[in-house]
């Protein structure tokens, strides 16, 4: 097992109920072990990277309306 701890930087975070909305989503994933939103649109997970991926977390954010934010 190879564990993976990042931070993505989503855009359209804007208040509490976008941080449970993203809680929300990702609850029961596959491979998530941890995840914490917040308010300046930063979501930390940390997950398996054999059972699930960096791809698959970002396709479930986008089930819930938010979208990683470009770099910079």
């Amino acid at each position: 097992m190879a564990t993976v701890t990042e931070t993505i930087r989503l855009k359209g975070v804007t208040c509490g109920r976008c941080v449970m909305r993203l809680r929300h989503v990702l609850s029961g994933h596959d491979g998530l072990e941890s995840v914490d939103a917040t308010l300046k649109g930063e979501l930390t997970v940390t997950y398996d990277n054999e059972r699930t991926s960096r791809e698959a977390l970002l396709r479930e954010v986008a089930r819930g309306g938010f979208r990683e934010a470009p770099p910079g």
